[in-house]
């Protein structure tokens, strides 16, 4: 029986039901109504090899933009590298304050049931600190994806992969062309880093990474330039910053730049394990939205209140026909 198949038989009620809805919606949205996809990404997903699903559904052209954390970022490139020296804890519930010391002391990062390890981390680092410096002397500035791929452009490192590179979303994005933003770059290893050298003077300014309002910038040109064309979608993984910046760029068009006859995003659906709360903006339903002028009533909506690691290939299988 196909994934397919398997989602049209059992998922008849509450949220899995919400999940075959989200999934045939999509669907559609792509092959019948010639929309485009921004896919937003939180939590620790490259970690937890999300990559795998969403590489083919980029290559297969049903993802058309990121915009992801940037541990999400780096995490995809950390995994591409130091696979094997991963270190996963099935009884990770049970661990106690000394043995989360002791995988300190070893150099492992933990991530729930996930160790990675900071070597990794360093050597990505050596191979930024050229890039970053040569661009702050130069008065260059790229966006921290920009940076990614030039190491994906170093030929003599592909011996060094240790996962197939068909299960890696950053390859894939980098040979789609899609763009990929990452707000808050400094809410992740690599951008602590990146300060931390400019602090002690090896890159000598900020400059060399482009800030979030450039990204929101080019973000919003690249939304209005396709929109002008085709309906765009919005499908959130997580909540937080990646979503809520990107989702943005339609209300700024619209109440910030007067552009009242700009589409809003056509399509929206979030997988998330937040409750709505009060002020609480990740669980919120996404009628909200309507408020603040990023979705259309009659757009299609969808809350899927699970695991994102469990429901997002599912989803991306049913898109892909699989």
């Amino acid at each position: 029986m196909s994934i397919t198949a398997f989602m049209e038989k059992h998922y008849r009620h509450y949220n899995a039901r919400e999940t075959l809805s989200a999934a045939k919606a999509y669907k559609n949205f792509i092959e019948n109504e010639h929309g485009a996809m921004m896919v937003s990404l939180a939590g620790a997903m490259s970690t937890a090899e999300l990559g795998i699903s969403l590489a083919e559904m980029i290559r297969k052209g049903k993802i058309h933009a990121i915009s992801c954390t940037a541990a999400n970022l780096e995490e995809d490139l950390f995994n591409l590298f130091a696979h094997n020296d991963y270190h996963v804890i099935e009884n990770w519930r049970s661990l106690s304050t000394q043995d989360e010391v002791d995988l300190r002391d070893r150099g492992l990062n933990r991530v729930t049931d996930t160790c990675i390890p900071e070597t990794v981390m360093m050597h990505m680092q050596d191979r930024l600190v050229k890039y970053w410096k040569t661009a702050a002397e130069n008065g260059q500035q790229y966006f921290p994806y920009e940076y990614m791929f030039r190491i994906l452009d170093e030929k003599e490192l592909e011996q060094h992969y240790q996962i197939p590179r068909e299960h890696s979303w950053m390859i894939a994005a980098k040979e789609a062309k899609i763009p990929i933003y990452s707000p808050g770059i400094e809410d992740s290893t690599l951008g602590n880093m990146f300060a931390a050298r400019v602090m002690d003077g090896t890159v000598k300014s900020h400059s060399a990474l482009k800030s979030g309002t450039q990204q929101m910038e080019h973000l919003a040109n690249w939304y209005k330039k396709l929109a002008s064309d085709r309906p765009i979608g919005f499908f959130q993984i997580g909540g937080g910053i990646a979503g809520d910046f990107a989702i943005c760029a339609v209300p700024m068009w619209i109440q910030d730049l007067g552009e009242e006859n700009i589409r809003r995003w056509a399509y929206f659906s979030q997988i998330s394990d937040s409750e709505t709360s009060y002020g609480g903006y990740s669980g919120a339903v996404p009628n909200e939205k309507i408020t603040w002028n990023k979705l259309d009533p009659e757009c299609p909506k969808f809350m899927i209140h699970s695991d994102a690691t469990i429901v997002a290939p599912l989803i991306f299988a049913y898109v892909l026909g699989q």
